[in-house]
């Protein structure tokens, strides 16, 4: 499609087709603006479902509950259980799988006893150009995806965020706990603990896109391009605080979307 008009009411009807639908809601932008279209379209025939595990910050569940509830959605919480899967701890590099996995199963159950007849996620066309084992998983469980389905983009949901008013507008992209660690190194609740209290850190001082990768005892903090002035001023109060979580060596570097690793590598 060549317009964002187009695209968007290619969205709706899509949405109105599904009648009755759980979204898996992470507060980011593309699943909020994937809730705030399908409650748009079918109101009360629309809820969120956000997955509480050792991998999600608590900082990201409390803003996903205050995003929904600054729309009017409704949100449920369900627990996943991924860590009592020994093919999600060994971080093989098709751990997403596991993941979603275990989140759309939980969300399956929720769903039909509730008389959603539809699951969707917020998959959008920027994604497409990454490998996600989760968006396989995704398909098995016959998880829809309105938004990449209707050629919405990176670019198409932040306008639609801004257009609408959402606070997740300008929210830089996130990711769960355990892709911090280098695939093959095990993802146990204490490496997560220790990950989420070195970013809760770093953001506490004034960072806002940040990674912080768990090498061991080697930390690399990956922040936004745009980010750099802010590093270089809270440098020394940052690492004291990844010395205290437990780090001897902390590398800085520049964090790159998954375009922007795409582009970088033709």
């Amino acid at each position: 499609m060549d317009s964002y008009v187009e695209r968007l009411a290619d969205l709706d009807r899509r949405l109105a087709a599904l009648e009755r639908v759980a979204v898996a809601f992470s507060g980011g932008v593309d699943s909020t603006v994937l809730l705030h279209a399908a409650q748009r379209v079918l109101g009360a025939g629309a809820v969120g479902v956000i997955a509480d595990s050792p991998s999600l910050p608590r900082r990201e569940l409390e803003e996903a509950r205050s995003v929904a509830a600054a729309m009017g959605a409704t949100l449920v919480v369900i627990a996943t259980h991924e860590l009592d899967d020994e093919r999600y701890r060994a971080n093989a590099g098709n751990r997403c799988y596991f993941c979603k996995s275990a989140l759309f199963a939980a969300m399956e159950p929720w769903a039909r006893e509730h008389g959603f007849n539809a699951l969707a996620f917020g998959e959008i066309v920027d994604d497409l150009v990454d490998v996600r084992p989760g968006a396989q998983a995704a398909r098995e469980f016959g998880v829809v995806a309105p938004l990449s389905a209707a050629q919405m983009s990176k670019d198409d949901v932040r306008r639609y965020a801004r257009e609408h008013g959402l606070t997740v507008a300008d929210k830089p992209s996130s990711a769960c706990l355990a892709s911090r660690l280098p695939v093959g190194t095990v993802v146990s609740r204490e490496r997560l603990a220790r990950i989420e209290r070195a970013e809760d850190a770093l953001r506490d001082l004034g960072l806002r896109q940040l990674r912080v990768r768990d090498h061991g005892t080697h930390a690399r903090v990956e922040v936004g391009a745009d980010e750099i002035a802010v590093r270089e001023r809270i440098a020394i109060d940052a690492e004291r605080e990844l010395l205290s979580c437990g780090f001897e060596t902390i590398e800085w570097g520049v964090y790159k979307t998954a375009a922007e690793r795409a582009a970088s590598s033709q």
